[in-house]
């Protein structure tokens, strides 16, 4: 087995805050690897320390084998690269874009052509060349910082939230181009992510960091398979729930998960189970839904988040549930703090963890 990059004993401190503590964790070679936590877990600061951006407060990393030192530091940047969770193009065309890293490395005009072109075939922009970066749309412009990267040709790509602000369509097409960097040019790829569902699917392996440590690591099978007490023993994402779980007449699931809500779910199971629910799974309407959705109820909008292209609400229906709507149907539903709505989704789209 070949481990491109390990962390031994990594402790960091921030103005006496301790974001990670004592973290033991290797990334093997060509694998893509799940950083799967909550917010303020430390998931960027370890992204941050194995792209060589922060350096530990105690403890040692290795890369390619060889001890990051202060000396060689430089150098072992040179290798890696990072697409931060808040997307940033600058305000020129996407060419002027992709092409920024290769300048600072003064590689020849003829050689940059040919890697923008891979690049941003890679990511399915291809013909963006003299588009406005600025212009294009959330998901797009996330691309073109995959391609950024990309273009760089580096052995290690790390990924901070790539899909958090995305609508599904963007978002899935994101993952898939994940999947064709690590499976065409065996990049390793780690993913810091709070989604549970991104972190079943996508990669080879799971670390679970929560306050600072990884608790558990391993492939998602292990790590579903056996209802880790880790994942079940904080929220890691939005909609999670616990209950206690029965058999229906129909061959369905009902999941009791308190607050008088049950959940229909269309895989079988019985006694204690935690379910989960994509917020873009779920339909929200100002009228009650004429929906084959077997999951329908009544709340009030509790919180709204902005995030441009897409708006997140916190909806109170005896549990809070976070649903992910587009802005055309924030602005048409015309929503507020205290509005009431109802949601529903399909019993096809709750999973069992």
């Amino acid at each position: 087995m070949s481990w491109i990059a390990e962390l031994r004993n990594v402790t960091k401190n921030f103005n006496g805050i301790t974001a990670l503590d004592n973290v033991n964790l290797k990334i093997r070679d060509g694998e893509i690897l799940a950083i799967l936590g909550p917010s303020g877990s430390g998931k960027t600061t370890l992204l941050k320390i194995l792209a060589f951006i922060e350096k530990p407060s105690k403890g040692e990393v290795y890369f390619s084998g060889r001890k990051v030192t202060d000396k060689n530091m430089p150098q072992m940047r040179m290798e890696s690269t990072m697409v931060f969770q808040k997307t940033i193009v600058f305000n020129t065309s996407v060419y002027n874009n992709v092409i920024y890293g290769l300048k600072i490395r003064k590689i020849p005009k003829s050689k940059i052509d040919e890697e923008v072109n891979k690049a941003l075939k890679l990511v399915r922009l291809e013909g963006f060349e003299k588009r406005h970066a600025r212009e294009l749309s959330g998901g797009e412009q996330q691309r073109v910082a995959l391609a950024r990267a990309l273009v760089l040709n580096t052995k290690f790509i790390l990924l901070d939230e790539p899909t958090a602000n995305l609508d599904p369509k963007n978002a899935s097409a994101i993952e898939e181009i994940i999947s064709t960097i690590n499976r065409e040019l065996k990049t390793t790829i780690v993913i810091a992510t709070h989604n549970i569902f991104q972190a079943k699917n996508l990669p080879n392996r799971i670390a679970l960091i929560t306050e600072g440590k990884i608790k558990e690591a391993g492939t998602p099978t292990e790590i579903f398979g056996s209802l880790s007490k880790t994942l079940t023993s904080f929220t890691i994402s939005e909609n999670t729930f616990t209950g206690t779980a029965k058999l229906t007449e129909k061959g369905t699931t009902l999941v009791n998960i308190g607050g008088g809500i049950q959940i229909e779910v269309t895989a079988q199971s019985y006694g204690k189970v935690s379910i989960f629910i994509r917020p873009e799974d779920i339909i929200v309407s100002k009228k009650p839904l004429e929906s084959s959705a077997r999951n329908t109820f009544n709340g009030r909008v509790t919180e709204i988040s902005d995030l441009g292209s897409i708006i997140r609400l916190k909806i109170d229906t005896g549990k809070v549930f976070t649903v992910q709507i587009t802005r055309s149907s924030f602005e048409k539903m015309q929503l507020n703090v205290g509005s009431e709505v109802f949601i529903a989704f399909k019993s096809s789209s709750v999973y069992l963890i």
